[in-house]
């Protein structure tokens, strides 16, 4: 849909807790070269000795002037230097930051700001070997405000990045009805593979600039800025070009529900993409009242494309599935920060306590305490892929963790059991992990990744289920369709699975291969969001 009912990330102002975005922000990876901020070394700064934060917020090498644009509230910034942001950096990481006691204790003026930041962070490797923090990023406070305000430029589709390195594969994953993407003279359906973007080769691109025109044809930042895109159909070998304009998107949470005959019985299936739109409160009770009516008996809920987004819709969701008898007075996600905060949220204030299923709608968009419908099902069968992310992965974690069976086919998660709240300072708002979530039974280390059984390649915190990869040659919900098909094999004839797809974890990619990556996610689909 295009314009309607907007995509609001206002919730009243009340801002929020965000799981980690990868390779999407301004301020993430590479290396902090030293450059002078103030040209000489600070004679203030003591290695190990940190001021509180507040000394030094607010105060700007570059201040802003007037009110901001979306609060209508004064600008805070004073004059000061590059060396007081980055102090206001170093306190600030020192007091909040998840690893902290991993963080050099770098001279703040001898950086610029954001090379700064990019040292804020622990250099240690989890035990795959892989970056132990791949989340650490910044934006510009007016572009993260503009996104949280409900400004989505896109065309009305989710791509599937199946291989982001050349030879790349760059897939439509799904349209929205009435948007760009689905309407001519684009016309895209599943699986129509991009060759190339305003003129660049997408396989085989290697240079830098065409690199970053692939990026920003295919994730347009503006509402209205066109992209000449030449695609091959699938089961086609004849090309097609056209310009694609990129529209003010409101995504459709709930995108597709179905009920599927099998021998053994009904069997609800949910098309779930979107956790931010408040929207999806109304649109996930809709489907559950539809499920129930119908008399299924078991769930298949496809998260392959969902990012994430509000916890509470996360809980709600969880919930509905599972029902009371196996929630009651039950956690469905714990925040655990740094070993300074053991019982207080350092950033609310507020005493630590853990997020329960919710029984009731949260007033999202169904009125605030209306009791929430219920499939009352000890198992569930969940369709995952690459891009299923932090609130995605929490219903899978928070309903394992209350006993309920949770069967995986597809390939690895993301792996981000980690949060932040986003800090604005200066005209730059940071993203630096300051807890992690686990479920009732204190369970969250899943930082590779919740993988199938039967993965062969670079396996997560494995779950039962089959390594399946994502069949574009069929339609979401089609019963044929690869993923689907394996976990409706799999309920009738448990343990059986296709052979394994060979899909885990992202490769850890070569420095050069990094240069050659195109991004794979949109920022607002990375997302864990808490109201406070």
């Amino acid at each position: 849909m295009v314009g309607g009912r907007e995509r609001a990330l206002r919730w009243a102002g009340s801002l929020v807790i965000v799981l980690a975005l990868s390779g999407c922000g301004g301020g993430g990876g590479g290396s902090a070269a030293i450059s002078t901020s103030s040209g000489t070394a600070d004679p203030a700064w003591t290695p190990g000795l940190y001021q509180a934060a507040s000394k030094y917020q607010a105060e700007c090498a570059s201040p802003r002037t007037g009110d901001d644009p979306y609060t209508h509230q004064p600008y805070p910034d004073v004059q000061g230097t590059a060396t007081d942001e980055n102090n206001w950096l170093r306190s600030w990481t020192h007091d909040l930051y998840y690893w902290y006691a991993e963080v050099q204790d770098a001279d703040p003026s001898l950086y610029a700001t954001p090379d700064y930041f990019n040292l804020m962070k622990t250099t240690q490797t989890d035990a795959s070997g892989a970056p132990k923090d791949r989340f650490h990023f910044s934006y510009p406070t007016s572009q993260w405000e503009a996104m949280e305000y409900g400004q989505s430029a896109g065309y009305g589709l989710a791509w599937s990045i199946v291989q982001a390195t050349p030879p790349r594969q760059v897939e439509v994953a799904y349209t929205e009805p009435g948007t760009p993407a689905s309407s001519a003279p684009a016309n895209l359906v599943r699986g129509d593979e991009v060759l190339s973007v305003d003129g660049v080769d997408v396989v085989n691109a290697t240079a830098a600039a065409s690199i970053d025109t692939i990026n920003a044809a295919l994730f347009p930042s503006t509402v209205g800025e066109a992209h000449t895109f030449t695609v091959l159909d699938p089961g086609s070998s004849t090309q097609r070009t056209f310009t694609m304009q990129a529209g003010n998107i409101t995504d459709t949470p709930v995108l597709m529900v179905k009920t599927l005959s099998t021998a053994s019985g009904l069997v609800g299936y949910i098309l779930y993409n979107d956790q931010v739109d408040v929207e999806a409160e109304q649109e996930l009770v809709q489907a559950i009242d539809t499920l129930k009516a119908d008399g299924v008996t078991d769930l298949v809920l496809d998260l392959r494309y969902n990012g994430g987004g509000l916890l509470e819709l996360a809980s709600e969701l969880s919930y509905m599935i599972s029902g009371p008898s196996l929630t009651a007075g039950q956690t469905f996600y714990q925040q655990q920060f740094n070993a300074q905060h053991p019982s207080t949220n350092p950033v609310t204030g507020s005493p630590i306590t853990p997020v329960p299923f919710l029984g009731t709608a949260q007033g999202l968009s169904v009125a605030s305490g209306q009791p929430l419908p219920t499939l009352n099902l000890p198992r569930v069968f969940v369709l995952t892929g690459g891009g299923t992310c932090s609130a995605s992965e929490a219903i899978m974690n928070g309903l394992r963790g209350v006993g309920v069976q949770v069967y995986q086919f597809g390939s690895t998660t993301c792996g981000k059991p980690y949060g932040f709240y986003p800090q604005d300072n200066c005209g730059t708002t940071y993203f630096s992990i300051e807890f992690k979530g686990v479920n009732a039974a204190g369970f969250g280390d899943f930082g590779d990744g919740l993988s199938p059984a039967n993965t062969t390649t670079s396996p997560g915190v494995t779950l039962p289920g089959c390594s399946v990869g994502d069949d574009f040659a069929a339609a979401l919900g089609d019963p044929r369709e690869a993923v689907l098909s394996a976990a409706l094999g799999y309920r009738a004839n448990p343990g059986v699975c296709p052979v394994p797809s060979g899909q885990g974890s992202p490769a850890l990619l070569s420095k050069q291969a990094r240069k050659l990556r195109i991004r794979t996610h949109r920022p607002l689909r990375d997302m864990l969001i808490l109201r406070r």
